[in-house]
């Protein structure tokens, strides 16, 4: 049986799976934020129950909102603060028995619609989330990709392109990484919030404190300039991004998640932007919307263990 986590800045998911990835059971619990030991005990409880009523001793893989630090492989996460500098894989391995793999949740993403969802028929697929961030995963074969030190897929903080920036008069935004100008800041779905915020100011003089997504993408129905403008601006953004993704992996297939991913317009638009920035000869990849919705984090945090058990 393959267990699946996902944990989140306010519940934990647990779900069990079968040798073909159909659902079993599934639970929802809320986490703990500040007490690592009351977050162990919830997870470790949450497992031994569902081995206790399934008769097994599962998998288990977790998805988790944070990077792990290949030196000393504890973990950072801005919406866990308990597991900050804690040995999350090998202190839940050692309460469990049995050895628990922890990945980056853009990365299960990636890996649950490659292997399960929208891309399964291709062979090598980005996974590129574009929500409040802009992360990513890279699979091949049906294998995830995470590189040596397991940051491979981090689009988001790799620098936007300067030809773009300097085009449509754009800052160079700091970016929360500590670095300027990545693309994060112009791609995501709080990238779109910073253009149309800048062009805003910049039309009537005044500060925009706060417009969501969601605001924006019905202005640009309602056909107001500032939104069109700006919507103009960030697929081209994100065009760039995503060919630079696809210079770098030779890809057939990119699922978009996050939530500019329910924005039907960038499938419509995007193909034809990305192959703007791709050299002759170079086919642009499927641009497609995910299959899974909330379910992709179990299911691609419980694929961790495929093939290896």
């Amino acid at each position: 049986m393959f267990y699946g986590l996902d944990i989140g800045g306010t519940k934990i998911e647990l779900a069990a799976f079968d040798q073909n990835f159909n659902l079993i059971e599934q639970v929802r619990k809320s986490t703990p934020l500040d007490d690592y030991p009351l977050f162990l005990d919830t997870i470790s409880q949450m497992v031994i129950e569902f081995d206790k009523s399934l008769s097994c001793k599962g998998s288990v893989g977790i998805g988790f909102p944070g990077i792990q630090n290949y030196q000393d492989h504890t973990f950072v996460s801005v919406n866990i603060p308990c597991v900050i500098g804690k040995a999350l894989d090998g202190d839940l391995s050692q309460l469990l028995d049995r050895k628990v793999l922890v990945a980056n949740d853009c990365k299960c993403f990636a890996l649950s619609e490659a292997v399960l969802g929208s891309a399964k028929s291709y062979k090598n697929v980005f996974g590129a989330i574009i929500g409040t961030g802009a992360g990513g995963g890279q699979v091949s074969e049906g294998q995830l990709h995470s590189g040596v030190r397991g940051f491979a897929g981090e689009w988001g903080h790799i620098t936007a392109s300067a030809f773009l920036i300097d085009k449509h008069k754009l800052p160079l935004w700091p970016c929360a990484c500590g670095l300027a100008g990545c693309a994060e800041q112009y791609v995501s779905g709080s990238g779109l919030q910073n253009i149309y915020k800048y062009l805003y100011q910049k039309k009537t003089s005044q500060a925009l404190a706060k417009v969501t997504g969601q605001q924006i993408m019905s202005l640009v129905e309602k056909q107001d300039d500032t939104a069109l403008h700006a919507f103009a601006i960030y697929l081209d953004m994100l065009a760039a991004s995503l060919a630079t993704m696809h210079l770098s992996y030779d890809l057939d297939a990119i699922v978009l998640g996050g939530g500019m991913s329910n924005v039907k317009a960038l499938y419509d638009k995007l193909p034809a932007l990305v192959a703007q920035h791709l050299f002759d000869g170079v086919p642009v990849p499927a641009i497609l919307a995910p299959e899974l919705g909330d379910s992709s984090g179990v299911r691609g945090a419980a694929l961790l263990h495929k093939g290896q058990l």
